[in-house]
């Protein structure tokens, strides 16, 4: 089997992995103030899309020149489409080009074929399973077999405990290649319980002394968790932003959730926001959840504008923030770009573990489950520890493991 690294390697985002030079999985975008694309010059038969996150499946609409078939699980499928609109609709508003236009979104969509997790199918003589990630509503990771026999699985982005919104990733196929996610090799996770209490004991405080709480988070996944740990606490905050889509996507395939009368209770109980209501929000002791997660864009900027000079205020950040991104440079500096004005932050910036990825160890316990079912070769990709969790395949399992850089391509 022949494999391609065409983005994701060494870095967060734009993940894509292509095999044979017919089955591609993953084709994302690197959000940022100029976003970064995969390399290109593809022309896949078969797309397999991991999860509904951007740099996962934010440039497939893309690839409708060569008219691709697409797979991806049913919640997946929504989310990307919902993504892909808000994307080309964000390049409109800004006068960039996004790769795509509207009959690009509507061949996407016809073009998609979707499929449960658990469930094997076929596609151009390869057989193909998803298999539940663990790390939102719908993430898959992807079992390949060639037309020759030979096996490959790809985690994608990949989480071996429970959340309050979905539940671990636990069958695993054997492979002969591993592909895997190397986001947090070397940085274990805090628990749930320690993260949650740490993060509602800080929230209650700022509530206390009159102040407001801003949580930027991610639309899909991390919006509603929050929602869910809140409402548990008796708190309903505002929510505000494409986190109120997403859920209701997310309700019309209940069985990715793990709870979702607990999602309902929370969504019926908090206030939600919509476009001229959002200058109603009393900006008075309240909490108001909003995108967007790395505060590049979305209501979160109408908050901050709003906020920014109040010491009171408390943002609290609940995810990862990719280098380049105005979360990234707010945690860095306290200092953010909103809407061509530079503003330096005054309220408190506390930043939460609330990871819906591997940490080092549960990584490192996949690796050696593969490799003890005889898994052959490793390759670590999407981080930017990606080289050094390499090293440790190969001395401390004896493996093969390579980092790919961008554009590397290896033959298995």
């Amino acid at each position: 089997m022949n494999i391609q690294f065409k983005g994701g390697c060494r870095e967060v985002g734009r993940s894509a992995v292509f095999l044979n030079e017919e089955i591609l999985i993953d084709y994302g975008m690197k959000p940022g103030e100029v976003p970064e694309y995969p390399l290109n010059g593809l022309d896949p038969k078969a797309v397999l899309v991991s999860h509904g996150h951007l740099d996962h499946c934010g440039a497939v609409p893309n690839l409708m020149d060569m008219n691709p078939d697409i797979f991806m699980t049913p919640p997946t499928a929504a989310f990307a489409n919902m993504l892909a609109k808000d994307t080309l609709k964000i390049a409109r508003a800004n006068g960039i080009p996004a790769g795509y236009d509207v009959d690009d979104l509507y061949r996407f969509m016809q073009r998609t074929t979707t499929v449960d997790t658990g469930l094997e199918f076929a596609t151009h003589g390869y057989t193909v399973q998803f298999y539940d990630a663990g790390h939102i509503p719908g993430a898959a990771s992807v079992y390949v077999e060639s037309k020759s026999g030979e096996s490959l699985f790809y985690t994608g982005d990949i989480n071996t405990l429970d959340t309050r919104l979905v539940s671990a990733a636990v069958d695993h196929p054997e492979a002969d290649t591993l592909i895997i996610e190397s986001t947090y090799f070397s940085d274990d996770h805090p628990s749930r319980k320690e993260t949650e209490s740490a993060f509602m004991d800080s929230l209650e405080e700022t509530l206390d002394i009159g102040g407001n709480v801003i949580i930027p988070a991610f639309a899909i996944g991390r919006t509603q968790e929050i929602l869910m740990l809140l409402d548990s606490h008796g708190i309903h905050p505002y929510v505000d932003g494409m986190g109120i889509t997403a859920y209701k996507l997310m309700m019309q395939n209940p069985r990715y959730l793990r709870n979702p009368a607990h999602l309902e209770k929370a969504f019926h109980n908090a206030s939600i926001v919509k476009g001229p209501k959002r200058r109603r929000v009393p900006l008075d002791s309240s909490v108001i959840i909003t995108t967007a997660g790395m505060l590049n864009g979305g209501p979160v900027l109408y908050y901050l504008d709003m906020l920014h000079k109040d010491p009171k205020t408390k943002i609290m950040i609940t995810g990862y923030q990719v280098e380049g991104t105005n979360g990234r440079m707010a945690v860095d500096t306290g200092i953010i770009e909103n809407e061509g004005n530079i503003q330096h932050l005054s309220p408190k910036i506390e930043q939460y573990d609330f990871s819906a990825h591997c940490g080092d160890k549960e990584l490192k316990i996949i690796v050696k489950e593969f490799c003890d079912s005889g898994t052959e070769n490793v390759f670590t990709m999407h981080g930017e520890d990606a080289e050094l969790f390499a090293q440790w395949i190969k001395d401390e399992i004896g493996v093969d493991a390579h980092a790919p850089a961008i554009g590397e391509g290896f033959n298995v």
